[in-house]
């Protein structure tokens, strides 16, 4: 990496006067990078209402629906340290295209499958694994990416930006996806050619970045710097981002509330789908519910710089609080709307939640192990959710839906109040505001 693209920030002229950044919206190869992430993000949101209706149509078994997305959950947490190293190691544009070359033709084959009448649940289970793997490999990849087109002193603005994309997936995925599914054309086979079309394009994106003029480089370069032998500078073992995460109070603190509160809103729309489904509601509005739902994230992106006025403690304590009441009120059968607005107000954290997680914890990670590090958190706070879906799947099984609901938000509250009694937790201050010579979040 030459010297004129390792600096950080506004970067100085020959005089010696600093040149600011361009804005975010001229930064194209950022832009870009964005629309291709938003096409497959949208693409995912419409699968995952896909692929448990049509598990239901195929079996009529809610623990099979759920078991499917235990096994592409089992596919992310098998990938997930391997992808790490081998984002700190290589060329992250072209892990991103590759990975999403590969979950377009799996999509494609789940697809053409339907259509000629194939389809079993061993390609299923099958493509759950393999679309598992894809996004351990493609999510560490992606983002260090981000950060290698994004100046530093612009990241949070670029972050936010980078809600809009999620949210938004989530606000028209679900509609879009229900409303797919009800065409009977091609055996309901439109919303997978839907999601292998959206990997495809965002592949286009990735490869396109490539002609984009460069921007500042942000805290991290395209690939790890390199020692002579071709190895990574400073790259330790598969397992150097865990230990980065574990070995502090608070990042493990957080840590282990973020992973109760996956684990246990891993199965819950898949509840959801199967209580509106009792209540005859039409595949269509299930969908309309769940992306109104969603719009509470598209709300809260405003919110990050005023709900991280609040201690990050404090404030992902509360959001999990909420997240608790959530799930109760939706054991209520007021149906889809009722269902829309509960999730619209415990989505409105989440934006603040995602950042919050950056700033403490990958902007503090060494630069030749971000990527193991941003693995490690993935690996770390999905480790339950293989047993949260299969275990949302047996208790549709045994359990009225309702019951069902109940019993994931007392499991949630107790989680929650284990981390409550957590002190490093309740008083972690942010990064900036720690003292000199203390660690993050140190009392």
């Amino acid at each position: 990496m030459s010297s004129a693209k390792a600096g950080v920030g506004a970067q100085p002229s020959g005089d010696g006067i600093a040149i600011r950044p361009l804005p975010l919206w001229r930064n194209l190869q950022f832009q870009t990078l964005w629309i291709g992430t938003s096409a497959s993000t949208l693409g995912v949101s419409v699968a995952d209402i896909a692929y448990p209706l049509t598990v239901l149509a195929v079996t009529g078994s809610p623990a099979l629906a759920g078991l499917f997305a235990a096994v592409q959950a089992i596919g992310m947490l098998l990938a997930g340290l391997p992808a790490g190293v081998l984002a700190d190691r290589c060329d992250n544009r072209t892990i991103v295209i590759c990975t999403e070359a590969g979950r377009a033709a799996v999509t494609a084959v789940v697809a053409v499958a339907l259509i000629t009448g194939w389809l079993s649940l061993p390609v299923l289970f099958a493509g759950a694994a393999l679309l598992g793997i894809g996004q351990a490999i493609k999510g560490a990849a992606q983002t260090l990416l981000l950060r290698s087109v994004v100046p530093i002193e612009q990241l949070t603005q670029a972050l936010t930006q980078d809600e809009v994309r999620m949210n938004g997936a989530a606000v028209f995925g679900p509609a879009l996806g229900g409303t797919l599914y009800a065409v009977r054309a091609l055996a309901h086979a439109v919303p997978f050619l839907f999601t292998a079309g959206s990997f495809l394009t965002a592949l286009v994106g990735a490869a396109l970045m490539k002609f984009m003029p460069e921007a500042p480089q942000g805290p991290v370069g395209r690939t790890a710097t390199r020692t002579p032998n071709g190895s990574s500078a400073g790259a330790g073992a598969m397992l150097a981002g865990v230990r980065t995460l574990w070995g502090q109070p608070v990042l493990r603190a957080a840590t282990l509330l973020i992973m109760f509160v996956n684990t246990i809103g891993a199965g819950f729309e898949l509840i959801i789908i199967v209580i509106l489904r009792h209540q005859a509601v039409p595949t269509g509005t299930i969908g309309l519910a769940l992306g109104l739902g969603a719009a509470g994230g598209l709300a809260g992106a405003p919110l990050v710089k005023v709900l991280h006025r609040l201690r990050p403690g404090v404030l992902l304590l509360a959001v999990a609080a909420l997240d608790v009441l959530v799930l109760a009120l939706l054991a209520v059968p007021f149906g889809p709307w009722w269902v829309a607005g509960l999730m619209f107000t415990v989505m409105l954290g989440l934006p603040a939640i995602r950042v919050l997680i950056d700033i403490l914890v990958i902007r503090q990670a060494p630069p030749e192990q971000r990527g193991r590090v941003v693995a490690a958190l993935m690996t770390l706070i999905g480790l339950g959710m293989p047993a949260g879906v299969a275990g949302c799947g047996l208790l549709l099984q045994y359990l009225p839906a309702q019951a069902a609901m109940l019993t994931l938000a007392s499991a949630q509250a107790a989680g929650v109040a284990y981390c409550f009694t957590r002190r490093e937790l309740r008083q972690a201050r942010w990064p900036g505001l720690a003292r000199p010579g203390r660690r993050v979040g140190g009392r």
